[in-house]
């Protein structure tokens, strides 16, 4: 039981910094790039995909475990993880819609293209290829949004910050985001060594 409880808790931690989707795996870089110019915005647009990724992470392994393998259908993968992402999405975008017009504007086009985020999609793909338990897709799904989350949250201070510098007018813009984003991909590419996973 303790030995279990380990190994779901070095997922988790291996999930957020080791293999993290946007930094490690480069996955998710358009919202990572887009919405990543204020704290609270980028911080409220984590949450959203943090919330998609693990009800994703459950609904996938479920459909893949008693659907499609259970009658040999697992050519139906694509199709019907997006089918449950989408209409996930669609749920998020409504709740959010209603109860926060204020976000629901901040966030913008970026909140129904969480839908066509690849870190959602590779994160339902990854489930079935990695045989995780039930448990074990959840908490992945649930470290890989707190790993999407700090990803762009410290993308949005760090921006936040550069509007105070003296940078560079050639640099002024993309360049310096994707310098920034490079940089925090290799002090990510540190955690490496210190949990195998």
């Amino acid at each position: 039981m303790m030995e279990e409880f380990s190994q779901i808790l070095l997922l988790f931690i291996s999930t957020i910094l080791v293999n993290n989707f946007i930094l490690v795996r480069f996955l998710g870089i358009c919202p990572f790039l887009g919405v990543s110019k204020q704290i609270e915005t980028a911080f409220s647009m984590g949450l959203a995909t943090t919330f998609v990724m693990t009800l994703t992470a459950g609904a996938t392994w479920m459909i893949n475990t008693y659907i499609l393998e259970a009658f040999n259908l697992p050519f139906l993968r694509y199709v019907s993880f997006i089918i449950v992402i989408a209409s996930l999405v669609q749920f998020v975008e409504m709740f959010i819609k209603k109860t926060s017009p204020v976000l629901y504007k901040a966030l913008g086009i970026f909140l129904p293209l969480i839908t066509t985020n690849c870190a959602i999609m590779g994160l339902a793909l990854l489930i079935p290829l990695n045989n995780y338990s039930f448990i074990a897709s959840i908490v992945f799904g649930f470290g890989a949004g707190v790993g999407f989350t700090l990803a762009i949250v410290l993308m949005a201070g760090l921006r936040e910050n550069l509007e105070f510098g003296d940078v560079p007018e050639a640099l002024q813009g993309v360049p310096i985001t994707l310098m920034i984003a490079g940089i925090l991909a290799l002090s990510f590419m540190g955690f490496a060594g210190m949990i195998a996973m």
